[in-house]
């Protein structure tokens, strides 16, 4: 899951073996690019972790940040943490009226109103980008008037972050908290926009901003957090995909960003949640799932009404093959949901898991009942539901119920006929699904 959200954590891309893959809130600086757009997209996609802006929340504060500002800020985080996103905006508006020179104010608001509609449109499940198709997904539709403030409130955060840095080019807090807002204007270029230049930028500006920060103050923990998705990230890029990001100057460590990540979640800033978010992810890629779990159940006791946290447990119970423990768990926090327990739960996203842990337990009546359930709810993500459908009449297919299958691929087309999902939903309309 992402912390806000990364993506989830988290998000989680093209096919890297076993495979996690990202979406990355992350670093650049300006370059000219010949690249032919489906390159850049192959190039992005592991680069851009989507779960997971890093933010910086009082990362670097001194003595003369307003005790208001402060306040109000840490309250601000406590409800972001909790998916209370209006909670967490009306808290970083007033901190931004009490602070408005300070540059991380802007970028709490910025994030807290961007992964608000992530989350809205459950753009927040890493389970979406765990294909390629995401590339050609469609854009999120956001309210014009949330786009523009969008856009406002991250030319501000820029805007004060880069005057700081006229007068000092070496200002460590001007340089991270750029980096910062490079980073939230590249997971709304990615992923709204579909912007994969734009986006690519960014991504590259912000850890050539924290990489300058660590140089300039090794101690500052919150900046390797940016740094360490991205160095792990492009070291496990397929050949072709390195050697592409090699040209453009961006090289990875896998080693050193996993040492990173445990750093920044270790040290308790700002950007720990984040680091941790991550740290899992990449600890699952590698299979090593004990650690994955321990980390992840860090992030659940700190933030206990988090529903994205709660349900990166179970997925991550499902991807080691825990499958009975999985079932357990989707079913404990739609109970739970229902209970109250959550801020806005999505419980689509925890159907959606279900179905596919019952499925893997060869449950398929159960299985078939889940993902119906996905579909059927609140969601207003297009391709969540007809993944959900199509699922559904893959199982049917599996138990020779043809007529439910056939049911099933009509009701995804009927969704969006013009996706990618609806071709496919076609494809078993024509040829019952034979199994993976």
């Amino acid at each position: 899951m992402l912390s806000g959200g990364e993506n989830t954590v988290l998000a989680l891309l093209p096919r890297l073996g076993h495979r996690v893959n990202f979406l990355i809130a992350g670093p650049m600086t300006p370059y000219q690019c010949s690249f032919q757009p489906a390159r850049v997209k192959m190039l992005f996609l592991p680069l851009f972790f989507v779960v997971l802006r890093v933010n910086v929340a009082l990362a670097g504060d001194t003595p003369t940040t307003p005790a208001t500002f402060d306040a109000l800020t840490r309250s601000g985080f406590e409800h972001y943490y909790s998916l209370e996103y209006d909670k967490a905006i009306s808290d970083f508006q007033k901190a931004v009226e009490a602070n408005s020179d300070d540059a991380r104010g802007y970028n709490h608001l910025l994030e807290a109103i961007l992964f608000r509609e992530l989350y809205k449109h459950d753009a927040l499940d890493t389970s979406l980008y765990t294909q390629e198709s995401f590339l050609n997904s469609k854009q999120i539709v956001l309210d014009s008037a949330v786009k523009q403030r969008i856009k406002d409130v991250g030319d501000k955060a820029l805007a004060l972050s880069e005057k700081r840095l006229k007068s000092n080019p070496q200002d460590v807090q001007a340089l991270y908290s750029r980096g910062v807002t490079r980073g939230l204007r590249s997971t709304y270029m990615g992923l709204v926009e579909k912007a994969w230049f734009s986006a690519l930028k960014n991504a590259l500006g912000s850890r050539s901003d924290h990489e300058a920060v660590l140089t300039l103050k090794p101690d500052f923990t919150d900046a390797k957090t940016v740094v360490g998705i991205h160095n792990y990230i492009v070291a496990v890029l397929p050949l072709k995909t390195k050697i592409l990001a090699s040209i453009i100057g961006v090289t990875g460590d896998k080693k050193k960003g996993l040492q990173y990540l445990a750093e920044a979640g270790k040290a308790g800033g700002e950007s720990s949640v984040d680091a941790r978010v991550a740290l899992a992810l990449f600890l699952r890629r590698e299979q090593r799932y004990s650690e994955a779990v321990t980390v992840v159940q860090s992030l659940v006791q700190e933030h206990p009404r988090n529903f994205l946290f709660a349900l990166e447990q179970a997925n991550l119970a499902k991807d080691a093959g825990k499958g009975l423990a999985a079932v357990a768990a989707y079913r404990a926090l739609l109970d739970a949901s229902k209970d109250g327990k959550y801020p806005d739960p999505h419980v689509e996203l925890a159907q959606f898991g279900l179905g596919e842990a019952l499925r893997g337990q060869n449950r398929y009546p159960e299985a078939i009942q889940a993902y119906e359930a996905a579909a059927n709810g609140s969601t207003i993500n297009h391709e969540l539901r007809q993944r959900a459908l199509i699922a559904a009449g893959e199982v049917s297919d599996l138990l020779a119920k043809r007529e439910d299958a056939l049911k099933q691929y009509r009701a995804a087309i009927a969704v969006d006929s013009s996706s990618d999902q609806a071709d496919l939903a076609r494809r078993y309309m024509d040829k019952p699904y034979k199994g993976r």
